[in-house]
C-alpha cells in the first residue's frame, strides 16, 4: 500500500508541485497543499517584516505548513482531505479537533492564524475565491455548480462534493489550490475565541501543537494588550485592563481597549466596516490583520464578506468561510463568532492541517 501511495504522490506532485499526499498513523492518505512561510510585509503593504504567526509553532519558525486541499471527511474518528466526498458536518469543535489530532503528531485542526494567513495571501494575490454560497453555486455565477451531496428539506442543494466546483473555488484560481474556503460548510477554526467580547488567542500558531491544551480552563489562552500588542493574562470575565475587545457601535463592530459600551448576542456588519479605536497600537492591529479580524486595506470591499459576532456571552468559538446559504456574505474573510464550541449542525464542518 505504501508503494502505491508513493506512486500516487509522485504523479500528483508532477502535475501540482505544491500538492502532496500525506499519510497518517493508519497509513491512510490526505491530499494537502503546501504553503511556504511568508512575512507580514509580503501580504500587507507597509506591514512589519515579521514572519506571519501561522508559521511559528512553540517559538520555532516553520518553513511552511500543509493545509487540507478539501474540507474534511471522517473515517474511524480521523479527518481526511479527499476529493469528491460529502464533507463531514454536524460536528462540534472539540470532536473535529480530536479527529484531526488522532492522525498523529503534527496534525491539527486548521487554526485561526492559518486561516488568516491564507486570507491575506488571497487578497495580496488578487483573488478572493468563489464557492458554494448559493444552494450549489456561487451567488455571482449562473452556470457552474458542484456535485450535490446533501439536500435541504425543500429539495434545494445544500452541500456539494469536495473539490467538485470549478477552479474559481480554489484559493489561487488554479487546480493546485485549496478548495471551498468560501461557502459549502462553515469551518471551525482553532486557537482563537471571544470571552464576553474579549479576544483571546493561543500565542502564534501554538494551536497547531496538540500537546497544548485547548480546553476552556487552559492557562495558555492569552488576551492582547491593545496599547502595546503584548500578550497578557486575561481576568476571565472579559474585562482585562487594556485588552482588545469588540464593541458594537452604530451597528458596526469596533476593536477597543476600554469598556464595552454596547453588547450584542449576535449582530454583524460587512468586514470592511470593522474598525479599531484610535488608541489601538500598530502592533495590536497587526495581530488583528494576521487573524483576518480587521481589514488592512479599507479601499477594498472584500467582496462583501461579513463579520458576525457576540460580545455578550461567555466563550464563543470561531467559524470561517460561510455555508451554502450565505450568499455574498460568505468568503475567505467571513467570520462568525457567535457559536459555542458545542454547536453542531449540518452546515458546520472543519479542515485539518499539518506541520513538520
Amino acid at each position: 500500500m505504501a508503494s502505491n501511495f508513493d506512486l500516487s504522490n509522485l504523479a500528483l506532485k508532477s502535475a501540482f508541485p505544491s500538492n502532496t499526499i500525506l499519510t497518517d498513523d493508519k497509513g491512510l492518505p490526505s491530499v494537502m497543499v503546501y504553503v511556504p512561510k511568508f512575512k507580514m510585509s509580503d501580504v500587507i503593504d507597509g506591514a512589519s517584516d515579521s514572519t506571519h504567526p501561522a508559521f511559528i509553532v512553540d517559538g520555532v519558525e516553520k518553513s511552511g505548513i500543509y493545509i487540507s486541499k478539501y474540507q474534511n471527511v471522517a473515517y474511524n474518528s480521523r479527518a481526511y482531505s479527499l476529493p469528491g466526498e460529502d464533507p463531514k458536518a454536524s460536528i462540534t469543535a472539540d470532536t473535529a479537533r480530536t479527529y484531526c489530532e488522532n492522525k498523529g503528531e503534527g496534525w491539527h485542526m486548521m487554526s485561526a492564524m492559518e486561516w488568516g494567513a491564507i486570507a491575506l495571501w488571497c487578497m495580496k494575490n488578487g483573488w478572493l475565491p468563489y464557492g458554494n454560497n448559493n444552494y450549489g453555486k456561487d451567488t455571482r455565477e449562473t452556470m457552474y455548480k458542484g456535485i450535490p451531496t446533501y439536500y435541504n428539506s425543500d429539495g434545494t442543494i445544500a452541500r456539494i462534493a469536495t473539490g467538485s466546483g470549478p477552479v474559481e473555488y480554489s484559493h489561487n484560481k488554479q487546480l493546485d489550490g485549496i478548495y471551498d474556503l468560501n461557502g459549502n460548510v462553515w469551518e471551525w477554526s482553532d486557537g482563537m475565541r471571544l470571552v464576553y467580547g474579549e479576544l483571546q488567542i493561543l500565542e502564534n500558531n501554538n494551536a497547531a501543537d496538540s500537546s497544548n491544551s485547548k480546553l476552556a480552563s487552559s492557562a495558555a489562552w492569552m488576551a492582547i494588550d491593545g496599547t502595546t500588542g503584548e500578550l497578557i493574562t486575561p481576568d476571565g470575565s472579559g474585562t482585562t485592563a487594556n485588552s482588545l475587545k469588540l464593541d458594537y457601535v452604530s451597528s458596526k463592530w469596533k476593536w477597543i481597549t476600554g469598556t464595552i459600551s454596547a453588547t450584542a448576542t449576535g449582530s454583524g456588519c460587512t468586514f470592511v466596516n470593522v474598525s479599531a479605536d484610535t488608541d489601538v497600537c500598530d502592533e495590536a492591529k497587526e495581530l488583528l490583520y494576521a487573524l483576518a479580524l480587521l481589514p488592512s486595506d479599507t479601499t477594498q470591499d472584500y467582496e462583501g464578506d461579513y463579520f458576525y459576532a457576540n460580545n455578550a456571552d461567555a466563550e464563543r468559538f470561531p467559524k470561517r468561510g460561510g455555508c451554502w446559504r450565505d450568499g455574498a456574505s460568505a468568503g475567505v474573510f467571513y467570520g462568525n463568532f457567535n457559536s459555542a464550541r458545542s454547536n453542531s449542525s449540518t452546515y458546520i464542518g472543519f479542515r485539518s492541517a499539518y506541520y513538520e
